[in-house]
């Protein structure tokens, strides 16, 4: 085998394979990255049997084959070669590889690439465009209110619905939920998945091409797959009943907040700076008189409060959240206003940004004592 590419092709093609190397392999070769040299392209596969990643760049082959070199050592290796080209060798029957650029030469030890688990494509179940932006949006204001408890899988992914021509996603992790649902031009079917938070953190940081981009996204019963650029990402479906959000999703409220996006974040962040150390992470909102103060305190260090202008429909409201539900949401929210929507003090809150029906958020409050 024997091949010539561009040096930081080959670098940003590793990078992006290797965020599916585990950081404790179950096996060896789990902890290498595959590479394959036919024809005038390089095809990258990293996996760790749950998610799956391929990289495709142009290469000059001279002699076509397989190998498998460790991940955790290629990054930093290809990244510090002093010449724009890499040419990478071994010769047949060796288990030797040789690593070329420049006035640079390296000799790495390969693994079998017989015994690695090829990524496989997924060319089964429902086949569907969607624009880069769009997905984007839909998985930012998603994926982040997934639980990150392994102990209860089912929270730990988005369920991804397809609905005729809509596509829902929604997320959980039994104290808050965020929904968004988009319209796709010839969508159609009727599927209900859960896709691994991983999986789509990794897809959001692929996701960062300023030219237009469609993704292929294919979705069978047990995996799911999004094609773009040369990159394939792939996963294993979480098994199990995504609970029915739409029962909590409430339907009327009795005081409406408009709030000024950046401010009010700003200021939670701030206020927060005191009970970030407690478990609950605790602060007060208080409703009232045109305004919103908000407040928090600690035993062991202080307390801290702040008050931001605000538009009240209805009466007021004192309630309490954990800091890290709310400030999650407004750093996803895309609108310069949005609404908190409420009841009574220990019912659940509703956030959605301002003229966007499509997506809404739900937040338990705290209960704490007056």
């Amino acid at each position: 085998m024997k091949f010539t590419c561009h040096k930081n092709e080959l670098v940003q093609a590793i990078q992006i394979v290797s965020k599916a190397i585990a950081s404790k392999p179950q096996t060896p070769i789990l902890s290498g990255i595959y590479f394959e040299a036919e024809g005038d392209q390089l095809e990258l596969h990293a996996t760790d049997n749950e998610i799956g990643i391929i990289s495709v760049i142009p290469a000059s082959v001279e002699q076509t084959g397989k190998l498998v070199l460790s991940g955790r050592y290629m990054q930093d290796v290809i990244r510090r070669l002093p010449g724009e080209n890499v040419t990478i060798s071994q010769e047949i029957g060796e288990n030797t590889t040789k690593i070329k650029s420049g006035a640079s030469n390296f000799t790495f030890l390969s693994m079998p690439a017989n015994e690695f688990p090829t990524v496989k494509r997924l060319e089964e179940g429902i086949h569907f465009r969607i624009q880069d932006n769009v997905l984007r949006d839909i998985v930012k204001k998603t994926v982040f209110a997934c639980s990150t408890d392994e102990a209860r899988p089912v929270f730990t992914g988005c369920q991804l619905e397809i609905n005729g021509e809509t596509l829902t996603m929604a997320a959980t992790n039994t104290h808050r939920l965020s929904v968004k649902k988009e319209v796709v031009a010839d969508l159609s079917g009727d599927l209900r998945i859960i896709i691994p938070s991983k999986l789509l953190n990794e897809l959001l940081r692929a996701l960062n091409s300023d030219m237009p981009t469609e993704i292929d996204v294919r979705c069978s019963s047990n995996q799911a797959s999004f094609h773009f650029d040369n990159v394939v990402l792939m996963s294993r479906l979480i098994e199990g009943q995504f609970p029915n959000y739409e029962s909590v999703i409430p339907k009327s409220f009795d005081t409406t907040i408009t709030l000024d996006t950046e401010a009010f974040l700003d200021a939670v962040d701030r206020v927060s700076l005191i009970s970030r150390a407690a478990d609950y992470n605790i602060i007060r909102l208080d409703f009232a008189n045109g305004n919103v103060h908000i407040s928090s305190n600690s035993p062991d260090i202080g307390n801290a409060d702040e008050t931001v202008a605000a538009d009240i429909s209805g009466p007021d409201v004192n309630i309490a959240f954990n800091a890290k539900y709310v400030t999650d949401v407004l750093k996803n929210i895309d609108s310069k206003t949005f609404r908190f929507l409420m009841n009574k003090s220990l019912q659940p809150a509703t956030i959605r940004e301002e003229d966007n029906p499509t997506f809404v958020y739900i937040v338990t409050p705290v209960r704490t004592q007056n």
